[in-house]
């Protein structure tokens, strides 16, 4: 979609009845510690994943004729091209985990956003442990919706879960995966991409710009490709389809809050980036407006820098 006509796009959304409005500024005394999702108990995983498909029963908040588990992915989607490769993938990215977490708050689940820590996973990621709880890889089962073919997940709480969309198009389908390296399946899943050694590498940037960089197309793109493959849903622009993608971004926000806390005062600052696109050449600023398109309020990229305000709360 042109650029420009995605501006205008927004522009209307965002005048929709905002859901979750700022309050005033209470500060951040007792913020919540987000943890790795198989630290807990059953009791507790369920709670969460029941909530995730508590979200499939509800209506759209931003005036769509799906779900509210389909907003995230026409959000995600749309913005394709405003939040990533840009500054404002990372920013974007823990506002929107986030507001995804109020709404499971909103169906049931009290405990805290969960991350999927896959640098333990990286020397065999095909027999991660966290399979057995979110379901495996897609089966022999197979549904094809538009030009696309979708590999359905035959097990786990999520199998019954049917998005709503492919890329921009309505395209109701089975939920998705695909185990992948790009040569076999699922080989080696791009396990070294992901691993503790790589992470180590990318944390010793000493900018936001070539941190983000690193960080957005070695280790973050190399989950999407592995779990989505060529047959999933965790692959293209629509991939808040798959729960994991909440998990896996809840991850990159966990390690980008760890670069930021070596230095906070110089990176709580640091958005020195590509504004829109490579070809752009303009540079972000603080000030700078996330869009949201109607599930909440756009905001500047300045709210999101620290996680210890009122707005968000929470460390790692």
């Amino acid at each position: 979609m042109h650029f420009l006509s995605l501006l205008s796009m927004i522009s209307l959304v965002s005048a929709a009845a905002l859901i979750h409005p700022r309050q005033n500024s209470t500060g951040c005394t007792n913020p919540e510690k987000r943890v790795e999702f198989r630290t807990l108990d059953a009791v507790a995983q369920k709670q969460y994943t029941d909530a995730v498909m508590c979200l499939s029963t509800k209506p759209s908040t931003i005036g769509l004729n799906t779900t509210l588990y389909d907003d995230f992915t026409y959000i995600h989607t749309h913005l394709n091209e405003l939040i990533h490769y840009v500054a404002m993938f990372l920013p974007w990215h823990r506002y929107f985990v986030q507001l995804y977490h109020s709404h499971l708050g909103d169906c049931g689940y009290t405990g805290p956003m969960v991350y999927w820590d896959w640098t333990l996973d990286a020397a065999d990621p095909a027999k991660s442990s966290i399979w057995a709880v979110v379901g495996g890889n897609g089966g022999e089962k197979t549904e094809k919706a538009g030009n696309q073919e979708f590999s359905c997940l035959t097990d786990g709480p999520f199998k019954g879960l049917r998005p709503a969309y492919f890329q921009t198009a309505y395209a109701p389908h089975c939920l998705s995966r695909d185990f992948f390296d790009g040569i076999d399946r699922p080989g080696n899943m791009r396990g070294s991409a992901y691993s503790a050694e790589q992470i180590q590498i990318i944390s010793e940037k000493n900018n936001y710009s070539d941190y983000r960089l690193y960080l957005e197309s070695i280790p973050h793109g190399s989950i999407h490709s592995a779990v989505g493959g060529e047959k999933g849903d965790m692959r293209p622009s629509s991939s808040p389809n798959e729960p994991l993608f909440f998990m896996h971004h809840t991850q990159i926000d966990r390690l980008w809050y760890l670069w930021q806390q070596s230095n906070p005062e110089l990176r709580e600052k640091d958005i020195k980036d590509q504004k829109f696109n490579p070809d752009d050449g303009t540079i972000a600023t603080l000030e700078d407006i996330m869009p949201f398109m109607g599930l909440a309020a756009d905001i500047k990229i300045s709210e999101i820098m620290t996680t210890q305000n009122d707005l968000l709360c929470y460390i790692y």
